[in-house]
């Protein structure tokens, strides 16, 4: 089949279909991976072909910081972001596709995608690394408190969908009329419209961390991470080196694509926190752009492979966003979440739910004290063990392998029915 993968966001929202596209590679598939133009290298570095989309992600980011945990906020600032690339995006998506058999496609591009893939009369299947779409009782929305009744955990994982299909069709309607495109009928593609099935979701996690709810719907299914498999031949930055072989196990920070207007301040703390626990750091700043100068006990990094970092150290500090969760979870050693927005704080619940880390602590409300007893609990033989049982699970698996697999199955189902409507 030809292939085409539609991703949108931070590296995050773009490190887990790397691995997913060797893996239809290996099965004899043709891949096209449509991301943000910032990606073009990572992409093609894997030797997957590469399809850019407009856009800035790292200024998308910064105005989810600003929006913090606010979802109708959050939805706002993706809403405008959306509407000023539209009309350049849904040319790019197109060109992308042009030539697809079967087209998957992350939570940005669920309607858009899916409409596309309708009027192509081929198949769809949506990925997701958070859960969303699939409406349980078992926990509310990601964005949304639990409230502890599973009516009202429903209901905000329904109202979600509403509100995400009616600003769908509301942003699709303002990038028409500013780029001067013909109306077009928009679908849903969480909803059964005969002949056609519901588009699948696969989840993209590890059931170790968040099983399958038994409330889903059918056509739902948790498959494991993807990760790609360990580069043999990286080789660390000097300065890295010599800092891990002097001393002790040191702490991972790593706040990612975060772009926080109280990053110095953050900083500081974690610096103190780390003071105060007698404790090495590892500080890597990704898109924060803290840099401060390094010492003995301390190291400032923009990037580092966290598969062949995290085993070097004794624990992760980070922002709970998926990709480093997984990450963090799969090196089985401790992790402390200071969610910043979105889906943050759910996963960092997530992790303290299982074991393998304290309560979240909201950026918002990050302090010496509040980090400093994080890490002591932190450093808990029986966090400590629970993370390294959790880790060992997340190892045996193959997510990559399952989720090919159900892509195939369901690439079969929807031609067989095509077969029989003809």
């Amino acid at each position: 089949m030809n292939i085409t993968i539609l991703t949108y966001g931070s590296r995050g929202d773009v490190q887990p279909f790397l691995p997913l596209s060797r893996g239809l590679m290996d099965r004899g598939h043709q891949v096209i991976l449509a991301a943000p133009l910032r990606f073009k290298n990572l992409v093609e570095e894997h030797g997957i072909t590469f399809a850019p989309l407009a856009g800035d992600p790292e200024e998308l980011s910064r105005r989810l910081n600003d929006s913090g945990y606010n979802y109708f906020k959050m939805i706002r600032e993706l809403m405008d972001h959306a509407v000023n690339i539209g009309a350049d995006v849904m040319r790019q998506t197109e060109e992308a596709c042009k030539d697809a058999d079967l087209i998957i496609h992350t939570f940005t591009h669920a309607v858009g995608a899916h409409t596309l893939a309708r009027e192509k009369n081929i198949p769809d299947i949506h990925i997701q690394t958070f859960p969303v779409f699939t409406p349980t009782g078992d926990y509310p929305n990601i964005a949304m408190p639990n409230l502890g009744v599973r009516a009202l955990n429903r209901l905000s994982h329904v109202a979600s969908s509403k509100i995400t299909w009616l600003t769908s069709r509301m942003g699709f309607e303002q990038v028409r009329r500013k780029a001067g495109l013909p109306k077009r009928k928009l679908f849903w593609p969480f909803d059964d419209n005969p002949p056609r099935l519901r588009t699948p979701i696969l989840c993209a996690w590890s059931p170790s961390i968040l099983p399958a709810s038994s409330d889903w719907p059918p056509r739902v299914h948790v498959t494991g991470y993807f990760f790609l498999p360990l580069d043999e031949s990286y080789s660390p930055p000097n300065e890295l080196d010599v800092f891990l072989k002097s001393g002790k196990s040191p702490v991972c920070v790593s706040f990612g694509s975060m772009v926080n207007k109280d990053a110095e301040r953050n900083n500081d703390i974690v610096v103190d926190a780390l003071k105060k626990t007698n404790n090495r750091g590892i500080i890597l700043s990704g898109w924060g752009g803290v840099k401060n100068q390094s010492s003995k006990d301390l190291i400032y990094l923009e990037s580092v492979p966290h598969d062949w970092l995290l085993p070097c150290c004794k624990m992760i500090v980070h922002h709970g966003g998926a990709g480093t969760t997984s990450a963090g979870l799969r090196a089985g050693i401790p992790n402390i979440v200071v969610p910043f927005m979105a889906d943050q704080p759910f996963w960092g619940n997530r992790v303290h739910a299982i074991g393998v880390g304290p309560k979240p602590i909201l950026v918002k409300n990050i302090s010496v004290d509040k980090l400093t007893y994080a890490i002591v609990e932190a450093e808990s033989n029986v966090i400590r063990g629970r993370a390294q049982v959790i880790g060992q699970d997340i190892r045996s698996e193959d997510g990559v392998k399952d989720v090919v697999k159900l892509i195939e199955m369901y690439a079969d189902e929807f031609r067989s029915s095509v077969d029989q409507v003809v």
